[in-house]
Parts: C-alpha cells; structure tokens; sequence
C-alpha cells in the first residue's frame, strides 16, 4: 500500500509527483530544492546556505511520514558545480549524523531546475 506524504513545512511538489511516498516501511523523498517553503523562491546564497535549505525540506518532509534524517538509508545529491562538493559536504556531515551513514552518491549535473546549486533526495525507513 502506497502513501503520500505531504508537509506544510516544505515546498510543494512543481511538477506532476508527490513530496514522498511511504511503501513497506521505506519514506522516498523526491528530489528537494533550496526553495523556501514560506515564499515559494528558490533560496539565495551559496552552496552552504542552499544545502541548509534543502536538508531542513527533506527533514520536514521525513519527519511528516514519522522518520527523519537519521533514518536515511541513501541520499542521492545533484551538484551544479562539483567544486562545491567540498562546502556541502561540511553542511551534510552535521546534519545527517550517526552511524552507519547512509549510503550515497554525488555527481554534478548539467542543469538543476530553477538554476538551483543542488538538488537531494533520500530513501528513509520508520523507526
């Protein structure tokens, strides 16, 4: 059985998808943006102030299928740029914390939504 998950506290979906999806215990989150929740608008900044963004919208939305960040089995993270990689990674190591880390991937991409920095999303279990 398949449920849709929705948060206030995150934006919602552009496009024709859910926020995320709980199925046999797992929460996947669809691909987040730095986009704050309250305007609406792509958050201004750098590669640290966006990855601050969009990890607090894949926290609320986890938290809003009763997981959150610790939960997350695998991250997957689309960079504008991999020079940045460095900088997200200092973001991504204090905010999803604990052993074992979840697994994940990184690569650059040629094109983010919005001309975003970033793009993350994440596969999470219930505790």
């Amino acid at each position: 059985m398949l449920k849709k998950i929705e948060s206030k506290n995150a934006p919602k979906a552009i496009g024709p998808y859910s926020q995320a999806i709980l199925a046999n215990g797992f929460v996947f989150v669809s691909g987040q943006l730095p986009i704050d929740p309250k305007t609406g608008e792509l958050a201004e900044g750098t590669i640290v102030e966006q990855t601050i963004v969009v990890l607090d919208n894949l926290q609320a939305i986890l938290k809003e299928a009763g997981s959150g960040l610790a939960n997350c089995v695998k991250v997957e993270v689309f960079l504008a740029n991999l020079d940045d990689f460095a900088l997200f990674n200092e973001v991504y190591a204090k905010k999803l914390v604990g052993e074992p880390r979840p697994a994940r991937f990184v690569v650059q991409a040629a094109g983010l939504p919005k001309n975003a920095l970033l793009e993350v999303s994440v596969t999470a279990i219930l505790p």
